[in-house]
């Protein structure tokens, strides 16, 4: 350039390049972080976390996450085993264990796993019944995470839970079961009030033997019974007198005549 001394630009291209090399040569790994580096191609060993030094142009460094890596699997059509077609979303949890595996057994390891999550959750609730869906929902997310992570594993991906969030069912099956949550409870409140009947029959059966065996018993109840009727505030009181209390003056009677 006019008006600059060779030198003095030699000096800046040296500056510039010193830059560049630190630039390049200097990365800082966080502390979930891992960097995989390729060094003319081939994989070295993991570097991180921390200050990381490479060689530019020969080393090319990856940054991998170490951290739980959380996404939504979009709903899916699925029909079960009895036929009953449902739309189901889940969520998945999964981190990375071998950063190296993760990089270079897959092209990319988050897409490969939302991939293989949905095509298993479609193949397992398949299999399912909706009753099952609707009411074994700890069972089957420990099966779609076991499949999920015995197929990411090859990977270096751990799958650590799976949860099936909805299951959105048609209208006409929302109708079908609201009616057998109904019908179910009616039997329940009809179960109870027989089981009421039963034992409040069992009782009195229970009473009456005992005022069989004692007839002072049954005089006491009728006693009883006419105490609570005169606290009532009643005109005019009738009641059946039991035969028992006149008899001995209907003898005295007739042995008079």
């Amino acid at each position: 350039m006019p008006g600059i001394p060779a030198g003095f630009m030699g000096f800046l291209i040296v500056i510039f390049l010193i830059l560049y090399f630190f630039s390049s040569a200097i990365k800082i790994l966080r502390e979930y972080e891992r960097g995989v580096v390729f060094r003319l191609g081939r994989v070295i060993p993991v570097k991180g976390p921390g200050l990381v030094i490479i060689i530019p142009v020969i080393d090319k460094l990856v940054r991998v996450s170490l951290r739980t890596v959380t996404f939504d699997v979009p709903p899916q059509d699925v029909i079960t085993r009895d036929n009953i077609s449902v739309k189901v979303n889940a969520v998945v949890y999964f981190r990375v264990m071998d950063p190296i595996k993760a990089i270079t057994a897959v092209e990319d390891f988050y897409y490969a796993t939302s991939q293989i999550s949905q095509t298993t959750l479609r193949s397992i609730l398949g299999q399912s019944q909706l009753d099952d869906l609707l009411a074994k929902r700890e069972d089957i997310n420990a099966e779609l995470q076991k499949v999920i992570d015995f197929q990411t594993e090859p990977w270096g991906i751990k799958v650590t839970a799976v949860e099936v969030k909805n299951v959105d069912l048609p209208a006409e099956m929302q109708r079908a079961i609201a009616k057998q949550a109904e019908a179910e409870r009616e039997r329940r409140a009809k179960i109870i009030h027989a089981e009421g009947e039963f034992q409040a029959s069992q009782k009195l059966a229970d009473a009456a033997k005992i005022i069989s065996s004692e007839p002072a018993t049954l005089q006491l109840r009728f006693l009883q019974t006419l105490t609570e009727i005169a606290t009532e505030k009643n005109s005019t009181i009738i009641f059946p007198v039991p035969i028992d209390l006149i008899k001995p003056f209907l003898e005295k009677k007739g042995k008079a005549d």
